[in-house]
């Protein structure tokens, strides 16, 4: 009887089998990638087709996320860590340096970033004032302040035209929707709780939020509110990331150290890979989708899968903790 369900879990796609696991990085896949490692504060340029780190830069405590510029120039990295805790680090990734830090100020525990359309000002949470900064990078000024009204805002994710932000509100079980032009609070919608992933379909109709308590990833209508269930039992719902057709849904889960993908329009599980103790938290993806880079906190790398298959295709060495991470196409050696 076991072995029945084994067979019939397989067939349906519910446990991916893994190959032997690679030995290098992925033939034929190049660019640069952008690490953050939260405990030695740093962040790791590293070249994708060869694995070979091209620099090792300071950044301010505890850096966790990372974006970069959509030309590939430029990084930002949320320096979440320290006493406050109120720096941005910006990296000039073809020079492999670290070009300025942005002084917060009140605004501390600045976490989750998108870059705006334009490239040249940048959305960023202050977790403990709960507020959303929109600062410019150049200049490091800050444009302005829009509250969020709710406690623990942690990640931001921003609709393709710029106008809207969404923030998760860990602290009161809320997510936020923001006019990012008016720089005013529009509404807050109850999920379940401590929602620390989030993200919204570039069209803005669809926002997706992981919830750490419950270990529900949710889905919110943005024309009427309504909350939905899209999947249940993900431990620890790290983040939530669409590839670029807004197809597939892929859920990082840090506890129980997997990878789900799911099918948006239906909800439906596709597949999950497992990674035993691995850690898994930040994630980005190729442009052209076929590419999904995961970091490995305890393993100090990143697994690069491939989305075609939904399998492992190699790794690529990082530093201690890794986090959050960025890629562009650009070769900077």
């Amino acid at each position: 009887m076991r072995n029945v369900f084994l067979t019939f879990v397989v067939a349906c796609g519910l446990l991916d089998s893994q190959p032997p696991e690679p030995s290098s990085q992925v033939n034929g896949l190049t660019g640069t990638l952008i690490v953050t490692n939260k405990g030695p504060s740093t962040a790791t340029i590293i070249d994708v087709e060869t694995g070979r780190a091209l620099a090792t830069l300071p950044t301010g405590p505890g850096p966790h996320e990372v974006v970069l510029s959509r030309n590939g120039r430029i990084a930002v990295v949320t320096d979440y860590g320290g006493s406050p805790g109120n720096t941005l680090t910006v990296i000039d990734v073809p020079a492999k340096r670290v070009v300025r830090t942005i002084q917060l100020g009140q605004y501390t525990r600045p976490h989750g970033i998108v870059y705006l359309p334009g490239d040249s000002l940048v959305a960023v949470t202050s977790e403990t004032t709960q507020n959303v900064v929109i600062v410019a990078v150049a200049s490091g000024e800050i444009r302005k302040a829009i509250s969020t009204r709710h406690a623990g805002s942690h990640m931001v994710a921003v609709t393709g035209d710029g106008r809207r932000a969404w923030t998760g509100d860990i602290g009161s079980n809320t997510v936020s929707e923001l006019d990012l032009a008016s720089g005013t609070w529009l509404r807050s919608i109850d999920v379940p709780a401590q929602p620390e992933a989030i993200n919204v379909t570039s069209d803005g109709r669809e926002v997706w939020a992981g919830s750490n308590q419950t270990g529900k990833v949710s889905v919110v209508d943005a024309a009427s509110g309504s909350v939905t269930t899209a999947a249940e039992g993900v431990s620890w719902p790290y983040r939530v990331l669409f590839t670029p057709d807004l197809a597939t849904v892929v859920l990082p889960d840090l506890r129980n150290h997997e990878v789900r993908f799911l099918e948006r329009a239906t909800r439906r599980e596709l597949s999950r890979i497992s990674l035993p103790g691995a850690g898994p938290q930040g994630v980005t993806m190729t442009p052209d989708g076929r590419y999904l880079l995961e970091s490995l906190s305890t393993q100090a790398r990143v697994v690069v899968i491939d989305m075609r298959t939904r399998t492992i295709a190699g790794y690529i060495p990082a530093g201690d903790t890794p986090d959050g991470v960025a890629y562009t196409t650009n070769v900077n050696r």
